[in-house]
């Protein structure tokens, strides 16, 4: 009996030890483990942190996002031709800041900051400059406070109410072809007339009010404050203003019903203060011809507004533009001797095709547009040698009395959605009109007479740009 009771306890204790021996083997197996997994975790999230883009705190997030537009440009202004490539301006290459945080359940704030590249600008390149103006600029740069109920309102430079308003597009056209901003595909080339000469001063896109922005568009970038409303059944209301009195207003929507995708908006803007350089009054701001004494500052406005529709099972659409301008001060310009010039400058366009997913890779476009503006006084000059008006004094500049500018054109697009790529090929054939009067210096003063008014025959343009924009 005595024997047995200590083998029980001998097998109790060898049990014990081997047990704690097992336990204690495990836990070091364990420790040994776990030491290399973390190790290898801490390098592994060491380099990620190395190649991924940091944040100032972790309250604000923080999105990059923006594309690549670049494409190969031919042109022929009927004496000379030629091929390059160029940062497609229609809707040029970027990159984007993004930002925003939650205050409460109803409230939140956030940024943009948008930089815009410029790699030989395809709308600001000349006959003897293939390169002109390459380089980066601010495109945004603004902070936000939104309401879900009330909401939001912007502080910075950023797009006025009416921006883009003349332009709206559901389709793949926007991203290169802009069928009421015409000027953004080669019409920085400099005028040329019947005889061959190119003027020195003047661009196709001049002939577009001065800028070569449409009537009735806003500014793409300005300093001020925007309001806009949440959007209610569709519609979404803005209002902007910048120093120094400048303001504009805005009504959108968009929505789907029958079968159709729609989307349309209408605005306002004045600016009434001559040292702006806004496109509202473009032409005063940068006036070559003097103002009568005693005349107001700058008193201009302009009303635009377009529509786009896209019917959803054949993709057929038609996206149409319109605006007018209208320059209060151009009539107390010394532009004419006992003549009033026309103070206003209209434009329509139309751009019509279908888009449809007919392979895998994504949608197909293709497309036909037509573009019409005609401008009154616009205050600028030209030189005299290139209209053929004789000089009556020492003076080798005329004025410009009005200017028009059709074109229409072509294309094809091809989307590539697994690559966020677009392939794109058009075509467009300008034509510009000016009428120029000679001009005299009055007490040092530039005036222009009439006693030599005449039109001046301008080349037509030939444009064809390919070329490919890729999101990220």
């Amino acid at each position: 009996m005595i024997g047995g009771k200590k083998l029980r306890r001998s097998f109790a204790a060898a049990t014990t030890a081997g047990l704690l021996l097992s336990i204690g083997t495990a836990q070091t197996f364990a420790a040994d483990f776990g030491g290399s997994c973390c190790a290898d975790l801490e390098e592994r999230i060491a380099e990620l942190e190395a190649t991924t883009a940091r944040k100032g705190n972790r309250k604000v997030s923080l999105t990059i996002s923006g594309h690549v537009n670049q494409g190969v440009l031919y042109w022929d202004d009927g004496f000379e031709d030629n091929v390059g490539g160029y940062t497609n301006d229609n809707s040029r290459t970027r990159l984007r800041f993004l930002g925003k945080a939650k205050i409460n359940a109803d409230w939140e704030a956030g940024y943009r900051l948008e930089l815009g590249f410029r790699d030989a600008n395809s709308k600001r390149f000349t006959q003897d400059n293939p390169t002109a103006e390459s380089g980066i600029d601010v495109r945004d740069s603004h902070w936000y406070v939104k309401n879900s109920s009330l909401g939001s309102v912007s502080v910075g430079l950023q797009s006025t109410a009416t921006d883009s308003i003349t332009e709206i597009n559901q389709t793949q056209t926007a991203d290169f072809s802009k069928y009421a901003d015409v000027e953004d595909t080669g019409l920085g080339l400099r005028l040329r007339n019947a005889s061959g000469a190119l003027s020195n001063r003047y661009e196709y896109r001049r002939l577009i009010g001065v800028h070569g922005d449409q009537p009735g568009d806003g500014e793409k970038k300005f300093n001020g404050v925007r309001y806009t409303t949440p959007e209610l059944a569709g519609f979404e209301a803005s209002a902007f203003w910048g120093a120094d009195d400048f303001w504009d207003v805005s009504l959108r929507y968009k929505g789907e019903f029958g079968g159709f995708k729609l989307a349309a908006g209408i605005g306002y803007g004045e600016i009434t203060d001559g040292n702006q350089t806004s496109t509202a009054c473009a032409a005063i701001a940068a006036a070559d011809i003097p103002v009568l004494a005693g005349a107001p500052d700058t008193d201009c406005s302009q009303f635009g507004g377009s529509v786009s529709v896209l019917h959803v099972n054949t993709g057929l659409f038609v996206n149409f533009g319109a605006g007018i301008k209208k320059d209060d001060l151009i009539d107390r310009t010394v532009l004419f001797s006992g003549v009033a010039p026309d103070d206003e400058q209209t434009f329509w366009s139309v751009q019509a095709g279908i888009e449809r997913k007919w392979t895998s890779f994504g949608n197909t476009t293709i497309y036909g547009e037509y573009y019409d503006y005609n401008g009154g006084s616009n205050t600028r000059t030209i030189d005299r040698d290139f209209t053929g008006i004789a000089a009556a004094d020492s003076e080798s500049r005329a004025a410009v009395l009005s200017t028009g500018l059709r074109s229409y054109g072509f294309g094809v697009a091809q989307g590539f959605d697994a690559a966020a790529l677009t392939l794109y090929l058009s075509y467009r054939h300008v034509e510009g009109s000016l009428t120029a009067a000679s001009t005299d210096l009055v007490g040092g003063n530039l005036v222009a007479t009439t006693n030599d008014v005449r039109s001046v025959p301008l080349e037509d343009l030939d444009l064809v740009f390919a070329g490919g924009i890729i999101k990220f």
